[in-house]
């Protein structure tokens, strides 16, 4: 398997340096060279699979002869054993046809742990097989840190360098990054938004004296690593519905697109869905690009749903590079004219093939919190704001046959704000209880992009 830049002006690459590269040297962002398949049969077959099985099938089929069969199942059965359900990702059924896939039973309590716990152990394999030691920087806006951080504290072949917006994540989001007490973990609170956080990740990435004095690697959802990991859990979902026979719906709270992505790459793969709801916040971006064709960049307004304040999602462009039937040189001069202008005008047919599988919904901060009241009246559920966001989006979109909320996080997340809609405070699961009482380590540092180049390369480099 070979993975091509979506700016068609990087070399192809295998898995591995797909993954330990993250992003491509060209500014692109990696993807299939041509995407793998899996016949009617197979599909229905996962329903019959452990967790841990399916992920192997999934994300061997990307990485072809470059680990071994068995070598991957044993990484997928080591990182799902950290999940507190057997299940990992249980589903719970809200509704007639209507589930929620509940995707926060990891360490962290958020659906990035599910991509995040097995990319910790494809790093050590990959790394240890070459002898080599990376540094990862992480951008988050509130949970792809704190997966991070649990995946990756301790490792011996790997630090890890969190920034993440400060004052705009939840103090329980905050604490799973900076209480690690590891020496290879280093988190910063950045001025800003996580838009300015990510442009920084984008900028150290290409700075190349900075890439090879610190061999730097990311595991944000710009690798694609994470993308093929969270497309498992729309299979085993799907499988547990009917799949291949019965196609499902899915709604996916949105802000980064990588999560919403993944489902689009199960369909490449052969998972038949009937469509993709992409639920936002008021930081509609998505949203309004499927609605009108016109991707324009607004100012981030801090929410309920903060891992969602986003105005600039990566993987859109992945998408992008798709609907425009795989067109490098259309990519890269629409994305580096959308890092000037803030805005793409997406060609009339490339929109009509995304509008084809997407919808966007906008919702509001009023129907986030009666979305949180009425599930739990309803149904007995608590959920987070995120999957609140999901869940409100219901009402605005007609679907036909069953269909699949996903729920990213745990309500104990967001302990204030589903207390204060709901009148009920979610307690942290037994395993994170302590997690208020343990002291907080981070540095606190402006959102300039060569001021985080060198805390990374001092960190790194000590």
């Amino acid at each position: 398997m070979r993975f091509i830049s979506t700016r068609g002006q990087a070399p192809a690459v295998g898995f591995t340096d797909a993954v330990l590269g993250g992003l491509a040297p060209d500014g692109g962002l990696y993807v299939p060279e041509r995407w793998p398949s899996f016949s009617k049969e197979r599909i229905a077959g996962f329903a019959a699979m452990p967790y841990p099985q399916v992920a192997a099938e999934v994300l061997g089929a990307f990485a072809g002869d470059e680990i071994a069969p068995e070598d991957m199942l044993a990484m997928c059965e080591e990182a799902y054993a950290s999940f507190s359900h057997k299940a990992v990702v249980p589903m719970v059924q809200i509704g007639p046809q209507t589930f929620i896939a509940e995707l926060f039973h990891g360490p962290s309590l958020a659906f990035k742990d599910v991509a995040m716990q097995i990319l910790a152990r494809l790093y050590d394999h990959l790394l240890g097989r070459q002898g080599r030691k990376q540094t990862i920087l992480c951008a988050t806006s509130g949970d792809t840190g704190g997966a991070a951080v649990e995946a990756f504290r301790g490792a011996k072949n790997v630090k890890v360098v969190a920034i993440f917006p400060e004052g705009r994540i939840s103090e329980v989001q905050r604490r799973f990054m900076t209480t690690a007490e590891e020496p290879n973990i280093a988190c910063v609170a950045v001025k800003g938004t996580f838009d300015d956080c990510q442009a920084i990740l984008k900028a150290a990435f290409q700075d190349l004296a900075l890439r090879q004095a610190v061999d730097l690697a990311a595991v944000n959802s710009i690798n694609f690593a994470r993308i093929a990991a969270q497309a498992v859990y729309y299979f085993t979902t799907a499988a547990a519905l009917g799949a291949p026979t019965r196609a499902a719906n899915y709604v996916v709270p949105s802000g980064n697109f990588g999560d919403a992505y993944a489902g689009y790459v199960a369909m490449q793969m052969g998972l038949p869905i009937r469509k993709l709801v992409v639920a936002t916040n008021s930081n509609d971006i998505l949203a309004r690009a499927f609605a009108t064709g016109r991707y324009a960049r607004g100012a981030v307004q801090a929410t309920l749903s903060p891992a969602m304040d986003i105005q600039s999602a990566s993987n859109f462009e992945r998408l992008y590079f798709e609907a425009v039937k795989r067109e490098p040189e259309e990519t890269r001069r629409a994305f580096e004219a959308f890092a000037n202008t803030g805005i793409i005008d997406i060609p009339p047919g490339a929109l009509s093939t995304m509008q084809a599988v997407f919808t966007g919904v906008a919702i509001s901060e009023d129907e986030t919190v009666r979305a949180m009241v009425a599930t739990l009246n309803e149904t007995g559920e608590l959920i987070d704001p995120h999957t609140a966001v999901g869940v409100a989006a219901l009402a605005h979109v007609p679907l036909d046959g069953p269909t699949v909320v996903l729920s990213t996080a745990h309500a104990a997340k967001f302990p204030e704000d589903v207390g204060k809609a709901t009148g009920v405070t979610p307690a942290l699961p037994r395993g994170t209880a302590s997690l208020a009482s343990r002291k907080e380590r981070f540095d606190r540092l402006p959102g300039e992009a060569e001021t985080i180049k060198a805390y990374v390369r001092a960190f790194a480099e000590g």
